[in-house]
C-alpha cells in the first residue's frame, strides 16, 4: 500500500493544487513543535496559539474556495434553467438528450467538489491525530471545542454543508423534469424516488451521507459489524475483489454467523435446570454460558490468522468442532458430569469463526455490496439472538432412544449438532475459495482528474495537501527524507503484525470507545446470563416464559435499528446519541436494583426492555465512531479493528457471566444487586470517559 499523501497526488486536479490544504506544511510544524517541546524550547500555550493559527488559515482557504466553486455551480443550473423553460415550449422535445447531458456535467463537477472537500476533510483529522501523538497533548480536543461551536465556525463547514443540498435538488428536479417529457412532470417532491434514478444523483448523494455522516437503515446497520475500509481504494483494487466474490460462498459465511449465535443462546433459559440436573447450583449457569465466551478469546485471534491463508479450512473446522462441542453438551446429561457440559461448551467457544465472516466480507466482497454485506452480518447475529431462545421454547418435551435422554436440557445441543453436521455437508460442497490477493505495485501513469463513467467515480479525488512549486525545491534541504521516514513508519496502511503494534496504534479516543464497547456487552451479558435464575427465583417462571423473554428482547434489534439509522443518527450526531445511549443503559441498571418494594415483573421486564435496547442503540453509534477514530492500519491483517472490538466484547462476556457466577456465593436473594453493582460502576465510568475524549469524536 502506499502512504496517504503519495496516492493522493497520483490523482490529482492541477488546476486545484494551490487550494488544498497544505498538508506536508503542517506535518513540518508538527515535527518542528515535538523537536522544541521535547528539548524545551516553546512552552504549551505558544504552540497551541501558532498551530491554531495555521490550521485555521488553512481551513479558511479551503472554506473560501468551496464557496466559490458553489457559486459558480449555481449560476451554471441558474442559466440552464432558462434554456429549460424554452426547451418545454417545444412539442417535439428537441434538445432534451443535450440539456439532461448538460445537468449531468454539473453534477460531475459538483461531485469534483464534493471528493476535494472530502479529502481535505480526511487531511485534517489526519494531521490533528499525527499533532497529538508526536506532541503528547490532547490539541483535538482543543480545537474542536473551540472552533465547532462557534457561530462563525469554519471548520463545521469542512464536514457539514450549507447549500449543497440546493443545488443537488436543483440537478434532480430538473432531471426529473426532463426523464418524461411526454407526458405528465414527476416532481421530486411529490415522488421523491425516480422510476429510473440518474446514476449521477445516486452517486451525489452518497458522496454528501460520507460528508454529513448522514445515513440510512441499511448503511446504520452496516456500521454494526466494525468491518473496516480503506479511506481511499481503487478502482484496480476494487476489481480484484470482483474476482474473489462468490455469492454462495458469502451466504454460507452468514448462515455460520446466524447458527453461532443460535448456538449461543439456545441454553440459556435451560443453563440453570442442566446445572441443577447435574448437582451444581443454579448459578453455575454463568460459568456455562460463559465458557463458550473463555474459548471465544482465544479462537479469534488463531481463527482471524488462519484467514490469511484460506477461507474454507477454519470454515470446515469451526463445523467439526462445534459439532463436537455441542455433542458433548447433550452426552453430559446422561454422563452425568458437569465436566462434559462445560468442556462441550469449550469446543463451541473454540469453534467461533466470526473473526473469518468479518475477513470474508471485508477481503471479497466488492465495495459497492459491502454495505449491505455488512448489514447481512448483523442481521443474521440478531436473528440467531432471538432464534436462540425461541427455538428452545418449542424443544419441551422427553423421550429416550438407545439410553439416551432427549429432553429441554439436552434437545438445544443435539438440535446444534444435527443443524452444523447439515452446514459441514453444505460448505464442503458449495463454497468457493477465492484465489489468494497478490500484492502489487499499482503505479499510476499521468495523474488523470476524476472521471465519471456510468455514474461511478474512476478515481474518488483529486489531489489534496499538494506541495506548491517553492516548497517542492524545499525538499532539497533534507526534509524530503524525514517526511519518507515518517510515512514509511505512520502512514503506510501496512496491516500491523502483532498485538503490541496494534496497542501501539490505539489513541485516547480508540480506548475509551473499546471501553463503553465493553461496558454495553457486560450490561447485556449480566441481563441474559442471569434471567433464567432471576425470573425462577422472583417470578416463578416456566422455562417457556423465560425463552418468550429473552426471544421478544431480541426481535426488538431491527427495529431499533431502522428508527436509529434512519432518524435519529441524521438528526444529532453520532457523539450525542452515543452519551444519551449510556446514561439510558445506566438509568436502566439502575430502575433493575431489588431495593425496598417488592420486586415485579412490570420493574424487571421494563428495565430490563431499557437496558436492552438502549445497549443496541449504544452498539451501533459506538462502533460507527469507533471506525472512524481508528488508526486505517487496522482495516486488514490479522490483529484489525474487528478482532479487537470482537475480544473486547467477549471478554466483557467472560468477566460478566464469572461475575453471576461468583455472585451465586452470596446467595439467591442477593444476586441481582450483587451482579447489577459491576454494571453501574463501568456504566459510570464509561459515560465520565465519554466526556472527557467528547470533542475528539469528530
Amino acid at each position: 500500500m502506499v502512504a496517504f499523501g503519495k496516492k493522493l497526488k497520483e490523482t490529482q486536479i492541477q488546476e486545484w493544487q494551490g487550494y488544498y490544504i497544505n498538508y506536508k506544511l503542517m506535518k513540518k510544524k508538527v515535527r518542528q513543535y515535538a523537536r522544541q517541546i521535547e528539548v524545551g524550547d516553546q512552552n504549551h500555550h505558544y504552540v497551541l496559539k501558532d498551530f491554531s493559527s495555521v490550521l485555521d488559515k488553512q481551513i479558511e482557504k479551503v472554506v473560501l474556495f468551496f464557496l466559490e466553486q458553489q457559486g459558480i455551480l449555481a449560476r451554471r443550473l441558474f442559466n440552464l434553467g432558462g434554456q429549460h423553460d424554452v426547451l418545454l415550449q417545444h412539442v417535439d422535445g428537441s434538445g432534451i438528450s443535450e440539456l439532461q447531458e448538460a445537468y449531468r456535467e454539473v453534477g460531475r463537477d459538483l461531485l469534483r467538489l464534493l471528493f476535494y472537500v472530502e479529502m481535505n476533510a480526511i487531511g485534517l483529522r489526519k494531521i490533528l491525530k499525527k499533532f497529538d501523538k508526536r506532541c503528547g497533548y490532547r490539541f483535538t480536543n482543543y480545537y474542536v471545542k473551540t472552533r465547532a461551536n462557534h457561530p462563525y465556525s469554519q471548520l463545521r463547514q469542512v464536514f457539514k454543508h450549507v447549500g449543497i443540498g440546493a443545488v443537488v435538488g436543483a440537478i434532480s428536479r430538473n432531471l426529473a423534469d426532463l426523464q418524461d417529457h411526454q407526458g405528465s412532470y414527476v416532481s421530486i417532491y411529490d415522488q421523491p424516488t425516480l422510476p429510473v434514478p440518474d446514476p449521477i444523483i445516486d452517486s451525489i448523494k452518497a458522496a454528501v451521507d460520507r460528508l454529513t455522516n448522514s445515513t440510512n437503515f441499511l448503511q446504520y446497520l452496516g456500521k454494526h459489524a466494525l468491518i473496516m475500509k480503506e479511506e481511499l481504494p481503487t478502482p484496480s483494487e476494487d476489481h480484484d475483489v470482483d474476482e474473489r466474490y462468490h455469492f454462495m460462498s458469502l451466504l454460507l459465511n452468514l448462515v455460520n454467523t446466524f447458527l453461532y449465535m443460535v448456538n449461543t443462546y439456545i441454553i440459556v433459559p435451560t443453563a440453570d435446570n442442566y446445572s441443577l440436573s447435574l448437582g451444581a447450583a443454579a448459578t453455575l449457569c454463568g460459568a456455562v454460558i460463559g465458557s463458550m465466551a473463555v474459548a471465544q478469546v482465544f479462537s479469534s485471534v488463531y481463527f482471524s490468522a488462519w484467514s490469511n491463508k484460506s477461507y474454507l479450512r477454519p470454515l470446515v473446522f469451526s463445523s467439526v468442532v462445534l459439532f463436537v462441542g455441542n455433542t458433548l453438551y447433550a452426552l453430559a446429561y446422561d454422563l452425568n458430569s458437569i465436566y462434559v457440559l462445560l468442556i462441550g461448551r469449550l469446543f463451541c467457544g473454540l469453534g467461533s469463526a466470526r473473526a473469518v465472516n468479518r475477513r470474508y466480507i471485508s477481503d471479497c466482497v466488492p465495495l459497492k455490496m459491502r454495505m449491505q454485506a455488512s448489514a447481512g452480518f448483523v442481521s443474521a447475529s440478531a436473528l440467531g439472538i432471538a432464534c436462540g431462545p425461541a427455538v428452545a421454547c418449542v424443544l419441551q418435551t422427553k423421550f429416550k432412544i438407545f439410553n439416551i435422554t432427549f429432553n429441554e436440557d439436552t434437545l438445544p445441543g443435539w438440535v446444534m449438532a444435527l443443524a452444523w453436521l447439515v452446514y459441514l455437508l453444505w460448505l464442503w460442497i458449495s463454497f468457493r475459495e477465492p484465489p489468494r490477493e497478490v500484492e502489487k505495485n499499482i503505479t499510476s501513469q499521468n495523474g488523470k482528474t476524476g472521471l465519471i463513467e456510468n455514474g461511478v467515480i474512476e478515481n474518488r479525488i483529486t489531489q489534496p495537501l499538494l506541495l506548491s512549486l517553492g516548497e517542492k525545491q524545499q525538499d532539497e534541504d533534507g526534509d524530503e527524507e524525514c517526511d519518507v521516514n515518517e510515512e514509511a513508519s505512520e502512514e503506510i496502511h501496512k496491516p500491523v503484525t502483532s498485538v503490541v503494534a496494534a496497542y501501539r496504534l490505539l489513541t485516547p479516543s480508540v480506548k475509551v470507545q473499546l471501553f463503553v464497547y465493553f461496558m454495553l456487552k457486560y450490561a447485556m451479558e449480566i441481563l441474559l446470563a442471569e434471567s433464567s435464575v432471576i425470573t425462577t427465583y422472583y417470578f416463578i417462571w416456566s422455562v417457556s416464559n423465560v425463552a418468550i423473554f429473552l426471544a421478544c428482547l431480541g426481535l426488538t434489534v431491527l427495529p431499533v435499528n431502522i428508527i436509529i439509522g434512519s432518524y435519529i443518527s441524521n438528526m444529532f450526531e453520532e457523539r450525542q446519541v452515543l452519551l444519551a445511549s449510556e446514561i439510558m443503559v445506566c438509568l436502566g441498571i439502575i430502575l433493575s436494583f431489588h431495593l425496598v418494594i417488592p420486586y415485579s415483573v412490570p420493574q424487571y421486564v421494563c428495565s430490563a426492555l431499557v437496558t436492552f435496547v438502549s445497549a443496541e442503540v449504544l452498539e451501533g453509534v459506538n462502533l460507527s465512531l469507533l471506525s472512524r477514530v481508528m488508526s486505517s492500519r487496522l482495516s486488514r491483517g490479522t490483529y484489525n479493528g474487528g478482532l479487537l472490538s470482537t475480544e473486547a466484547g467477549t471478554l466483557a462476556r467472560v468477566v460478566a457471566d464469572g461475575t453471576v457466577t461468583l455472585a451465586g456465593y452470596w446467595g439467591m436473594s442477593k444476586l441481582l444487586n450483587v451482579t447489577l453493582l459491576p454494571s453501574l460502576i463501568i456504566c459510570i465510568s464509561s459515560i465520565v470517559a465519554t466526556c472527557f475524549t467528547y470533542n475528539s469524536l469528530y
